[in-house]
């Protein structure tokens, strides 16, 4: 019979024969080498319940081809084997949902921690001597600073990673990410200095900014310095507060000094 002819005995469209001929499942019986019309036997039909019924249990192409020359026995044995897959599946998954809600709170909890602690430190922070800014705009700071927090919070998709994301941490990965940077070829040099006291005394002298760039501000700190972390939050700050006109990406990144002085480099990544 046609292709037509049988996939209407198999109650599908020609397509889902064509498909399965082309996986090598369900191969014609004939082919005529003038017209390349396919044709095939009445019992050939048996063959495709089988594949449809493997195929919608989830078997994978290569699973069904194992099975094709499979008697009853063997079919029904490879349907328990699935089912009992499936089971497992299924199992684990009610674990993580009960598991999920649990873990949301202890991050959540983290970051409150997180916040409080940085908001502590930036409290008792005082910005003129280091940075040269008014009250009124560290005070804005830290309200930014707040907001983003509280918006975190609200984020459906938080993990431990974006924990550490936000994170003030110094470490070897963290050094690591630093001097791979300077190393980075895709990125270009466009300011550093070195031995300064305070960012008043160079922050006038860097290059602006320009929308839609993206920047990497390296600092290596004497121990005073890197040991609190107001230092790196509100010069973030500023750079987000005087820019916040410009769709920039920023990334700053702090590890101690090991001569005891400051060193600063603003890297651009190149287009």
């Amino acid at each position: 019979m046609t292709i037509k002819e049988f996939s209407n005995l198999c109650g599908c469209n020609p397509q889902t024969i064509r498909y399965y001929d082309r996986m090598n499942l369900l191969k014609p019986v004939k082919v005529d080498d003038w017209t390349g019309y396919r044709f095939y036997d009445e019992e050939q039909a048996l063959d495709f319940v089988k594949i449809k019924n493997l195929q919608t249990a989830g078997f994978s192409i290569d699973e069904i081809k194992g099975l094709l020359n499979a008697n009853d026995e063997a079919i029904y044995n490879a349907f328990s084997q699935k089912i009992k897959e499936q089971e497992e599946h299924l199992k684990k998954m009610i674990e993580i949902r009960e598991s999920y809600q649990n873990e949301i709170t202890m991050i959540k909890n983290k970051i409150r921690e997180l916040h409080s602690s940085i908001k502590n430190s930036m409290e008792t922070y005082s910005p003129a001597e280091e940075f040269g800014i008014s009250t009124e705009e560290y005070n804005e700071i830290v309200k930014n600073l707040d907001a983003c927090f509280n918006e975190f919070l609200k984020d459906e998709d938080i993990s431990e990673s974006k924990l550490k994301n936000h994170s003030a941490t110094n470490n070897k990965k963290v050094e690591k990410e630093f001097n791979e940077c300077l190393s980075n070829p895709d990125l270009e040099n466009i300011f550093e200095t070195h031995g300064w006291k305070n960012v008043k005394d160079f922050y006038s002298d860097m290059p602006e900014v320009s929308d839609g760039e993206e920047y990497y501000y390296l600092f290596k700190l004497d121990d005073e310095k890197n040991s609190n972390t107001a230092f790196t939050n509100t010069f973030i700050g500023i750079q987000c507060l005087r820019n916040q006109d410009k769709a920039i990406h920023l990334q700053c990144k702090v590890i101690r000094s090991d001569d005891d002085q400051n060193h600063f480099w603003l890297l651009r990544k190149k287009k």
